[in-house]
This record gives structure tokens, C-alpha cells and sequence, in this order.
């Protein structure tokens, strides 16, 4: 039964990150729905798919009993500003040709996740996490140096991501429920935005693509799904498991970007990448040496 149920943990982190390596294709299909408007569909759906993904474990005075700790909700707050914020560079991202500095940015992100876990919670490095941050910032330096900027969109979704993982270590919410809270603010404001644009007739209907249109409201679906598989899957299989599954969905992304949308891929950014996969190979080493130990 135990393996059965790893199994099932490695199948779900599996469907999680094919989702998410291939939903450029969905974000882009939008088109000519304007990337902010995309946005503000994508922070109201997401509450109401929330919403019912939660209905179906909780009882409504569960769900909104935590409305009395303020803490608690302050903090989701917090966290779901930082969330629309990486959401929201990321679909700009897919619909604005950086959709290669994109999966750059998720390569990065394990790394500065582990840094914020030395800065904010005492974490140790090993000598494999120095030498992968080491990597990470001469990848950095390669792409400044030779485009003189840095890489705003890798940086912003693997900086972003990171902030919200450090504000979910220190909750102690219940996944589903943290997301309701994280989206409700933001949702009441979309939901006061859509209906100005759309009573306006400059919203999303004006693009005059029903199909499209109908389109936009499973966007929080194919956000709600993924983060569920993932919540599964975290349960039922090994972190180091999780860990090296998350290169998956970058690599499908890096791969559209250069195949399918056929952005420019020069040498530097090969080197840089090249750089970055070599501090992922000693960052997943040093992963699955500690995990052997524990």
C-alpha cells in the first residue's frame, strides 16, 4: 500500500509539472485578450475555484472562522499581494515574448529560496548550496555583463516566488484555506475593475472573440489544479522527489519558447543557462545526500 501510495505521489508531482511546463500554450492562446486583462480574470477565478476546491473538505465556518485572527489574515494578505504580483509578471511574461526569461527565472528560483531560508530562518548551507549560488550569481553576471540589464523578468518570478514561499513557512493554514484568504481582497477589487472595463466595453468582451472570452474563466482552474496535484503529491512522495520533479516544467517552458514561440536563444543565454543547470546538478546532489541522511 505504501508503495502504491509513492506511486501515486510521484504521478500527480508528474501531471502537476506538465501542466505547468505547458501552460505558455494556454496564456497565448488568449491572444488579443490584453495581458492585464487576463490578470484581473485570472485573480477573480482563482478565488472562486479556490473557494469551491475548499468547500469540498470544509464546512463554511470552518473556512471562514480564521477571519477572527487577524494575524493570520494579515498575513495572508501578504502572501497573496506577493502571489498576484508573481502571477501577474508571469502571464505578462507569456504574452510578451520572455517566456525564455521566464523559465530561466524557475531554474533560479530553488536557489533563492534556499537563500531567503539562510537569511530569514537560520538555514545552513552545504558547500553543494554555495557552490550552486555561486553559479547562479556568475549566470547572473554573464547575462549583465554581456546585455548590460539584468534579466528583470527571471529575477522578479524567482525573487517573487521566493518571498511567498518564506511567508507560507511561518503559516500554519490549511493550504485550501490560506489560498481563499490570499485571493478574497484581491478578487473584490477585480471583480470592481471587470465590471468597469466590461460596462465601459474596453474589457475583454471588446476583443470580440467569444470563444476566447469563455476561455478566460477557467483561469484559475488550470491554477487551482496544479497546486492541487502539487499539495497531493508533497504528502505522498519524497521532498527530493518534489525537488528534482520542479526542473520539469522550466525545461517544457525553455523548450516552447525556443521551438514553438520562436524567440531568440543566443549563445550567451546558453551560457548562462549552461552555468545555472551546473549549480542545479550540485544544489540536487547535496538535496540527495541530506535526504540519504535523514
Amino acid at each position: 500500500m505504501q508503495n502504491s501510495e509513492y506511486r501515486k505521489g510521484i504521478m500527480y508531482i508528474l501531471f502537476c509539472q506538465l501542466m505547468w511546463g505547458f501552460l505558455p500554450i494556454y496564456w497565448q492562446s488568449l491572444e488579443p485578450i490584453e495581458p492585464w486583462k487576463i490578470i484581473l480574470y485570472r485573480i477573480l477565478t482563482m478565488f472562486i475555484y479556490s473557494y469551491i476546491a475548499a468547500r469540498f473538505v470544509y464546512g463554511r465556518s470552518e473556512i471562514w472562522a480564521q477571519l477572527k485572527d487577524l494575524k493570520a489574515v494579515g498575513r495572508s494578505a501578504a502572501a497573496g499581494l506577493v502571489l498576484t504580483a508573481n502571477w501577474s509578471l508571469y502571464i505578462w511574461a507569456m504574452n510578451s515574448e520572455y517566456v525564455i526569461q521566464a523559465s530561466i527565472g524557475y531554474f533560479i528560483e530553488p536557489i533563492v529560496i534556499c537563500v531567503f531560508g539562510v537569511l530569514f530562518f537560520k538555514e545552513k548551507l552545504t558547500k553543494y548550496n554555495k557552490v550552486a549560488i555561486a553559479l547562479a550569481v556568475v549566470a547572473i553576471a554573464v547575462i549583465l555583463v554581456h546585455y548590460r540589464q539584468l534579466p528583470g523578468v527571471a529575477l522578479g518570478l524567482a525573487g517573487s516566488w521566493a518571498v511567498y514561499s518564506a511567508i507560507k513557512k511561518a503559516s500554519n493554514q490549511a493550504p485550501l484555506i490560506a489560498l481563499v484568504y490570499e485571493t478574497l481582497p484581491f478578487a473584490i477589487l477585480a471583480t470592481f475593475a471587470i465590471t468597469y472595463i466590461e460596462t465601459k466595453g474596453i474589457g475583454a468582451l471588446s476583443a470580440g472573440v467569444p470563444i476566447k472570452y469563455a476561455s478566460l474563466w477557467i483561469s484559475g482552474l488550470v491554477t487551482v489544479i496544479p497546486v492541487a496535484l502539487f499539495g497531493y503529491a508533497a504528502k505522498k512522495t519524497s521532498l527530493f522527489v518534489i525537488g528534482l520533479a520542479q526542473y520539469i516544467s522550466p525545461t517544457i517552458t525553455l523548450l516552447l519558447g525556443i521551438f514553438l514561440f520562436k524567440e531568440p536563444f543566443d549563445k550567451v543565454q546558453a551560457l548562462a543557462l549552461a552555468i545555472i543547470w551546473v549549480g542545479l546538478c550540485f544544489f540536487t546532489y547535496g538535496e540527495f545526500k541530506n535526504t540519504s541522511k535523514n
